[in-house]
């Protein structure tokens, strides 16, 4: 009678236990879920906004001719749309669908920078740059009507982030005009390519050939190892999100899960080769605890590590306590800027949040760099006596016909003014010349 008291209460024990631990599993996954949720709420929010803010903009171009003015706004365009890609590349949407979107913001953000640099050279805007313009801004209105109607599908409740994250094909809005919504960005962009041009130093994004890609190709489940490469953290779980393969580089793509943490990253790994390609965690940072030259030595560290040596930094932005570096391969000396990795950085711990390798796996390869037939010297004295030289070296730049060229790079200032003279170190020509602006968000030259 007693061993049955005994197993009795056993079980009774047992089944409390069972009942604690589920209790407490169960509030621990829905404090993830709704960290995970406010995250993704958060980010989509930001992008929306900045979107918002460049249909606004985009209107006010359509009334002024005045130089100043006109640069003063496509400067906000430029930004905005650069932060807005930044937020929508942290929500789980399918690459693949949201590849034109990005596209979209990225030329904006391009050609609202080649027009800025017009501008700031007191040249006005033409007739076919205002009707580009008008072209822009008639898309962007529609952008923003479809991401409103998202964000009305998600708040109210008859969408989530989860239905997202699990099932990328599902229909994420109500219908535009029988096309469901990113099918409808989509179909509309299609017009749009080829209208802009892509803007200085970005050319070299998208060539045909990937010269860094190389090796064989890799199955999901080595790619899925190949995770734990790049993120030096304990890891609780790697899931596979699928194959993106209609894209620019073909890529596996996981949601990777910390252990004792509610973080999440995103990653993606290229199939061909198996190199990390992009990863972002979407965390917020609350505070900035640590400096700029720290975080960037960080960054340089975790290149290292992953196999990235000889990076140097160049331009940089900085948001919300993060870090975003622009680094350029360094090779002995001359900086190539074609081969970019981008970098976001915690400015509270100095936690690697991000990546994304595209400019260093299409251009990056050991380039022969010929002996200058013009000397630094001579090549400085033909620069505008003007021009207070304040720093010079040597750098790969793209050209406009897709090919590169080998240059002396002179840092000057004209009365308050920053500029960046390039000097081909052949012809002795001036290439190209930036002038450099400090903004609230970073640096920005045009």
């Amino acid at each position: 009678m007693r061993n049955d008291r005994l197993k009795i209460g056993v079980i009774i024990l047992l089944f409390i236990i069972v009942l604690v631990t589920g209790y407490y599993a169960y509030n621990l996954r829905e404090k993830y879920l709704n960290s995970i949720t406010n995250n993704y709420n958060k980010s989509f929010s930001e992008a929306v906004e900045h979107i918002n803010n460049i249909e606004n903009f985009l209107a006010k171009t359509q009334i002024t001719k005045t130089p100043e003015y006109s640069a003063e706004t496509l400067t906000e365009i430029w930004n905005d749309a650069n932060l807005a890609m930044m937020y929508l590349s942290e929500i789980p949407f399918d690459s693949e669908g949201n590849s034109k979107t990005i596209k979209f913001l990225n030329q904006v953000s391009d050609y609202s920078y080649l027009l800025a640099k017009k501008n700031l050279y007191s040249e006005e805007l033409n007739d076919e740059d205002f009707e580009n313009l008008s072209k822009l801004y008639s898309y962007s209105k529609d952008l923003k009507m479809v991401l409103n109607q998202l964000s009305e599908e998600l708040y109210s409740g008859s969408l989530s982030w989860n239905e997202l994250d699990n099932n990328t094909k599902v229909t994420l809005a109500q219908e535009v005009g029988n096309i469901d919504v990113f099918s409808n960005i989509d179909s509309t962009f299609d017009e749009y390519e080829g209208l802009i041009y892509d803007g200085a130093y970005s050319e070299h994004l998208n060539r045909n050939e990937k010269k860094a890609l190389v090796g064989n190709e890799i199955s999901e489940e080595e790619a899925k190892e190949k995770v734990k490469s790049y993120i030096f953290r304990d890891i609780e779980k790697i899931t596979s999100r699928g194959f993106v393969e209609n894209v620019d580089i073909q890529v596996y793509t996981f949601d990777v899960e910390i252990k004792n943490s509610d973080e999440k990253y995103y990653v993606e790994i290229t199939k061909v080769g198996g190199l990390l390609y992009q990863m972002n965690n979407s965390k917020e940072v609350k505070k900035e605890k640590i400096s700029q030259e720290e975080a960037n030595s960080k960054g340089i560290d975790y290149l290292n590590k992953i196999g990235y040596p000889n990076m140097k930094e160049t331009y940089f932005t900085k948001r919300e306590n993060i870090l975003t570096v622009n680094y350029a391969y360094n090779n002995n000396g001359i900086i190539c800027y074609p081969d970019l990795i981008k970098v976001k950085i915690s400015l509270e711990d100095g936690e690697i949040l991000g990546i994304e390798t595209k400019g260093y796996l299409n251009c990056h390869f050991d380039r022969p760099v010929e002996a200058p037939i013009v000397s630094k010297d001579d090549a400085k004295s033909n620069l505008n006596p003007k021009l207070e030289i304040l720093s010079e070296g040597e750098a790969i730049i793209p050209n406009n016909s897709g090919g590169e060229v080998f240059c002396y790079e002179f840092k000057g200032k004209v009365e308050d003014k920053e500029f960046l003279v390039y000097v081909n170190a052949m012809t002795g020509k001036e290439e190209n010349i930036l002038m450099i602006l400090e903004t609230p968000g970073g640096t920005l030259t045009i």
